[in-house]
């Protein structure tokens, strides 16, 4: 392995231990001590990666939002109608007997409210990163309606925006609640708004 892949693991692995510790602690309730002992390195190797702890933090994010679009752009490509693509991402929010959902591992959720008033490049990041995805369901909402598996709307990018704040305020009411019936209602409301009208049956 070259220095520059052992580098480049080094730093991967600082990151990856400190995503796990702002996911459960928060990012002022992580220390930097916390942060070494996670990720098994010493002081001076994480200030040659990051000239601060927020510059860690912004370095986190911006990896945290590559891999999610990264993601969506896969299931954007997966087969299916538009509607059957965005049907699993919103599914994916909630956990499953095998594995945690969206909702549980998503820094916006965890972090949005906190960095907003701490700091500015880090709010930037995730900021840009909530537009970037709210572009992608867009298109896939134009996508359905043009395909026919989801219902024609006249602002598909209001709209985008809308859902994406649905189910981020029920993730956070999830959390409160510790259970999954926000999220549920979340995904019953996004159905029912976004199934085509002539495909909705009435008894």
């Amino acid at each position: 392995m070259t220095e520059a892949s052992k580098s480049d693991l080094t730093r991967k692995r600082i990151i990856e231990a400190g995503r796990g510790l702002l996911l459960r602690y928060g990012f002022s309730g992580v220390g930097l001590a916390r942060i070494l002992a996670e990720s098994g390195v010493p002081k001076g190797s994480f200030y040659y990666y990051f000239d601060s702890k927020e510059a860690f933090g912004a370095a986190l994010l911006d990896d945290y939002i590559a891999g999610y679009l990264a993601r969506f752009e896969s299931l954007m490509a997966s087969p299916g109608t538009a509607g059957d693509r965005l049907s699993r991402f919103w599914d994916a929010w909630m956990a499953q007997a095998d594995h945690a959902g969206i909702a549980s591992e998503c820094l916006v959720v965890k972090l949005g409210a906190e960095i907003a008033d701490l700091s500015g490049p880090m709010r930037e990041i995730l900021d840009s990163g909530v537009d970037a995805l709210v572009e992608r369901i867009a298109f896939l909402l134009r996508e359905g309606a043009a395909d026919g598996s989801l219902n024609r709307f006249d602002d598909p990018d209001a709209t985008a925006r809308m859902l994406y704040a649905r189910w981020l305020g029920a993730a956070i009411l999830a959390k409160l609640a510790q259970n999954n019936a926000p999220l549920r209602m979340a995904r019953a409301e996004t159905a029912a708004q976004l199934t085509p009208t002539e495909n909705i049956t009435t008894d």
